[in-house]
């Protein structure tokens, strides 16, 4: 197949392409606007090979999509491009809503026009997977896990936009029978992770023996998902998904953020030891405004009806990343140095 994969230079893109390319024997072709996030060291694995094709542009940007679909003739989308921070929504709420609404808008209007020209056997074996977060469900009680007729209560700027580009997908589903699917994730984590979110930032600050900050009492939970099995969960709903239907993808992995930062200290102090242990940096500030007590997804409706599951637990997952990190120096230092060095972010101005 040969797939578009917009915001293929991301985290979660990176591996969705270095997945479809090596293990799937698919072309892939990258939709990405190059922001703070983007990145094509991320890519170097799979940019060589003849099955991988970049395009730089802006998914808000119709007239440049519309070339995309026409030059390229896709016979599936992988929708993941959009701002994703929730502390960055918070503080500049304006970019997620052209980006994640405005955005799915323009991809959903190009590939519905694409398909009314390109024949039925064309368009009944397309897919659009429209790739979503958990977050889009709210706050769940201590008891209880997300399924895929959960009630959508978003709490945040950024789960607010995911929210909506979920509502316009299934729109265009029903209303224009554009072949649309919608995954709503687990927390991810692994290697090429921008250092802005809580593994890794909790891993780079370790190495440079900075206060690793935990917001509140550090008690909120999250179902956590290794990165490599997301994109072997897309992969199975590309090839066996049905259009008009919502999957759930996690990894039965919740812990309180607070214990996935002791257990990185942990493997930090093993693989490398300081005069002080790095449970000691362990700082703990003031908490996120709007910030959801639980994340928990019921991933059984991808399990039984697609035969996917997790392969990783977060025991594995995280001393995986861990090694990757420290491994990988050439990759995190440029982003470190120039775009992103561990300050807090989505502080409320004051």
């Amino acid at each position: 197949m040969r797939v578009i994969v917009t915001g293929g230079a991301g985290f979660i893109g990176s591996a969705v392409c270095r997945h479809f390319i090596s293990d799937l024997d698919h072309e892939v072709v990258v939709l990405d606007k190059m922001t703070y996030a983007g990145n094509l060291a991320s890519l170097r694995l799979v940019a060589s090979d003849a099955r991988f094709f970049f395009e730089r542009h802006d998914i808000c940007d119709g007239e440049a999509v519309n070339a995309v679909f026409a030059r390229y003739q896709p016979d599936a989308v992988i929708h993941l491009a959009a701002e994703s921070h929730v502390d960055r929504s918070i503080s500049g709420s304006d970019v997620f809503v052209r980006t994640n609404v405005f955005g799915t808008f323009t991809l959903l209007d190009a590939a519905r026009r694409y398909l009314e020209g390109a024949g039925k056997a064309k368009a009944a074996d397309f897919r659009f997977i429209h790739v979503s977060t958990d977050e889009v469900y709210g706050s769940l009680a201590s008891e209880g896990l997300f399924c895929e007729t959960t009630r959508y209560d978003p709490s945040s700027p950024y789960s607010a936009t995911k929210a909506a580009s979920d509502h316009l997908a299934k729109a265009w589903q029903r209303t224009y029978g554009l072949p649309t699917i919608v995954s709503n994730c687990s927390n991810n984590y692994g290697p090429y992770h921008f250092p802005e979110k809580l593994i890794p930032l909790t891993i780079l600050n370790a190495l440079d023996r900075k206060p690793l900050p935990v917001y509140g009492d550090g008690s909120n939970i999250r179902d956590w998902l290794y990165v490599e099995d997301h994109a072997r969960a897309l992969g199975v709903i590309l090839a066996k998904g049905c259009p008009g239907e919502t999957y759930n993808i996690g990894g039965r992995n919740e812990r309180k953020n607070l214990d996935i930062v002791r257990q990185i200290c942990g493997w930090m102090d093993r693989l490398r030891p300081a005069n002080t242990s790095c449970h000691d940096l362990i700082t703990f500030v003031a908490d996120r405004p709007g910030h959801d007590q639980r994340y928990a997804i019921d991933a059984t409706k991808l399990e039984t009806e697609l035969g996917w599951r997790a392969r990783e637990t977060v025991e594995t997952g995280i001393e995986k990343t861990v090694r990757w990190y420290l491994d990988h120096s050439d990759w995190w230092t440029p982003l470190r140095q120039r775009v992103y060095g561990g300050e807090r972010l989505g502080l409320l101005a004051t």
